[in-house]
């Protein structure tokens, strides 16, 4: 097989990815761009994915007699709402560079091709690469209050609907609980009245019992709701800065989630502290390595600990690697065009930096 069919038969199925994942672009060097291949490298931004749960308690009308009616001493006495956090998860991801672009000159004839995100940051040299599908948690929905539409009527009497004695309802109420606890044991012990005719019938008779029971219950102890809501936040830290730490947002036990100037939330701190910058690379005489001409720019990133967190705790802390806090080398643009052993390589779309190099499998 010929050279050439490999790296056509290669570009076929990047463009062909690209078409279904629509995640990536191939751009060929041909007389159509004058053999010169422009890209750019990526700046390192944080994709910040927190993951809240909000908490609503509703006290239950009969609350201040649950102890006397029910020995029932743990209960909601007053509505409230909370919101808490239960994870973080950063991402770093790689946004390019629009204000500096690099130039990949070729000479005609070559087969060399590159690999580019939407947004122009280079990804691979004669590789077929994909970007890894996103993340993302769902979050989940408050199931309804047996106090909301006051569910417990349905199954009190005439008498308990014109008592006007806060203290005298509670009492038939907890005798109606009782009532239901005393027919469910019944039916457990085939002992009922009138027994279903199979176990069908008793196991929705049961279900129905139950739910009476915990809806009349709920009256006197109250409910607990809960829902998660997940929200996204962007950070891109300043290459210029050494330690960094600002609001990201804060969080209301009102509205749960409100910007970082709101100062109706308590703040919600993310922290970036500088652990390495990027260095130029040594030969083996601990000299630093010249820039080969025309490179094929590529970036060296630097470390940094990612930390989010309120004012008493941690919520998350990672160390990660920054484009912005590393440096540019370059990589000798003729190991990409050999007709008889071309390379490749492939770069992190977050930092830029160098993830394989390796000899593109030619078969003669």
């Amino acid at each position: 097989m010929k050279l050439q069919r490999v790296f056509l038969i290669c570009l076929a199925l990047i463009i062909n990815l690209g078409v279904f994942a629509q995640q990536t672009k191939v751009l060929n060097a041909d007389k159509h761009n004058e053999y010169g291949l422009v890209y750019s490298l990526p700046i390192t931004m944080l994709d910040i994915e927190v993951v809240a749960q909000r908490t609503i308690l509703k006290a239950g009308p009969y609350n201040k007699y649950a102890k006397k009616y029910l020995g029932i001493s743990n209960v909601i006495a007053e509505d409230s709402e909370a919101w808490e956090i239960k994870s973080v998860r950063v991402t770093p991801k790689g946004v390019a560079d629009a204000e500096t672009q690099y130039l990949m000159q070729l000479k005609p004839g070559a087969l060399t091709f590159i690999s580019l995100t939407e947004d122009g940051s280079l990804l691979a040299i004669n590789k077929e690469v994909t970007l890894p599908s996103e993340e993302v948690t769902l979050p989940t929905e408050m199931l309804p209050s047996s106090l909301d539409n006051n569910e417990y009527l349905q199954y009190v009497n005439e008498d308990f609907l014109v008592s006007q004695s806060s203290a005298k309802r509670a009492q038939m109420l907890a005798e109606s609980i009782m009532e239901v606890r005393n027919a469910k044991i019944a039916l457990s012990r085939g002992t009922a009245e009138a027994m279903p005719t199979d176990g069908k019938q008793l196991e929705i008779m049961l279900a129905s019992l139950a739910h009476q029971e915990q809806t009349m219950t709920d009256a006197f102890v109250g409910t607990e709701q809960t829902e998660t809501v997940v929200r996204k936040f962007s950070f891109m830290p300043s290459a210029e800065n050494n330690s960094q730490k600002q609001v990201l947002f804060r969080l209301s036990d009102f509205v749960g989630f409100v910007d970082a100037d709101n100062y109706s939330g308590e703040p919600i701190y993310i922290t970036i502290n500088v652990t390495r910058r990027g260095e130029i690379p040594v030969n083996d005489k601990g000299e630093e390595k010249k820039m080969p001409k025309d490179a094929v720019v590529y970036t060296i990133p630097g470390t940094a600990m990612v930390k989010i967190s309120t004012m008493t705790e941690t919520l998350y802390q990672q160390e990660m690697e920054f484009s912005q806090f590393g440096i540019n080398f370059g990589l000798n643009p003729a190991i990409f065009s050999s007709k008889k052993e071309p390379s490749y390589a492939v770069f992190d779309p977050a930092t830029g930096a160098i993830l394989d190099v390796g000899r593109v499998e030619v078969s003669q």
